[in-house]
C-alpha cells in the first residue's frame, strides 16, 4: 500500500501490462520491471503460456502469488495476475466456453472490490473477428455490471480499441482498421454509458499519450502509437482513484504498462 497525498490514508497501486509473450519478455528484464513497479496487484495480458511452461523465477516473483487463465491453444492469448493481497475468490472467464477457451478474463474478488483483468479480442485482419469481439465485449459489460451491484469494480487490460481520435497518432488513416472501427468505438461509448470511467482521461487530456506501438517503421521511437490499454472503474468509485499514468519508459513489449493508485 502507498501513502496517499494527504499522508493519512492508504492507496493500492495497480499495474496492467500486455507483455506480448511472457517467456519472451522474461529475457528482457521482466522480473526487474515487476519488482520495480512496487505495486500491490499486477495484471498481465497476452501471456502466450501456461504456468507450467515457466521457470520459477517468472511464475513466483518474490512477495506475490500468481493466478492464471491460459488459452487452450498453446502459445496464444492468456492472462495472469500477480497479487500481494490474498483474494477471497478467483473467477476464470465469463462463463461462456466460446470465449473462455481463449483465456481472456481473470477476476479476483477482494472484500471491497473486484479486479477484472481482460485481454480483449483483436478484430483481426480484414475485421474477420469483429463480430466475435463485439459479442465478447457485450458479455463483458454484462459480467462487470453484475459484479458492480455489491462493490467497486476495477477493470484493466488491453481493450484493443482506441476510443477517440486523441487516442492514436493517425486517426483518419485508421477508421477502417481493427481497433478504430466505428463499431468498436461505439461499443466503447456503450461501455462508458453503462457506468464505467476511463481513469487516464480523468487526469490527462494531452495528445500523443500512447500504450502500444507497432514493431515496424521505428514507431515507438517516433511515438506513432495507440492508447489501447486502460484502467476503468465504475462511475460511483471514480473519486477513489488518486492517480492514473502511462509508463512508456518500461520496455520489453510492444505495449507499455499503465498504472493507477486508488483507495480500496
Amino acid at each position: 500500500m502507498k501513502k496517499s497525498a494527504n499522508g493519512n490514508r492508504q492507496t493500492l497501486r495497480f499495474i496492467s501490462w500486455n507483455v506480448n509473450g511472457i517467456r519472451a519478455v522474461a529475457q528482457k528484464g521482466f522480473t526487474e520491471a515487476m519488482t520495480g513497479f512496487d505495486a500491490d496487484i499486477i495484471a498481465i495480458q497476452e501471456t502466450k503460456a501456461h504456468p507450467d511452461q515457466l521457470p520459477p523465477e517468472v511464475k513466483n516473483i518474490d512477495g506475490y502469488t500468481s493466478y492464471w487463465h491460459s488459452a487452450e491453444r498453446k502459445g496464444y492469448s492468456g492472462v495472469a495476475i500477480y497479487s500481494r493481497l490474498q483474494p477471497d475468490r478467483v473467477i476464470t472467464g465469463l462463463g461462456n466456453p466460446e470465449f473462455d477457451c481463449e483465456g481472456r478474463v481473470l477476476t479476483l474478488e477482494f472484500p471491497s472490490f473486484y479486479l477484472i483483468n481482460i485481454y480483449f479480442p483483436n478484430s483481426g485482419e480484414g475485421l474477420k473477428r469483429l463480430d466475435y469481439k463485439l459479442r465478447f465485449n457485450q458479455q463483458l459489460i454484462d459480467f462487470a455490471s453484475r459484479l458492480n451491484r455489491d462493490r467497486m469494480v476495477v477493470l484493466c487490460g488491453d481493450f484493443n480499441v482506441a476510443h477517440k481520435p486523441i487516442d492514436l497518432k493517425n486517426p483518419a488513416a485508421n477508421v477502417k482498421n481493427a481497433g478504430f472501427t466505428p463499431e468498436e468505438r461505439a461499443w466503447m461509448d456503450s461501455f462508458i454509458e453503462a457506468g464505467f470511467v476511463d481513469t487516464f482521461r480523468m487526469f490527462n487530456q494531452e495528445t500523443e499519450q500512447y500504450t502500444w506501438w507497432s514493431y515496424r517503421f521505428n514507431a515507438r521511437a517516433k511515438n506513432v502509437g495507440w492508447r489501447i490499454d486502460y484502467f476503468c472503474v465504475d462511475q460511483a468509485s471514480r473519486d477513489r482513484v488518486r492517480n492514473a499514468a502511462i509508463l512508456p519508459e518500461i520496455m520489453g513489449s510492444d505495449h507499455c504498462p499503465v498504472q493507477i493508485d486508488l483507495l480500496p
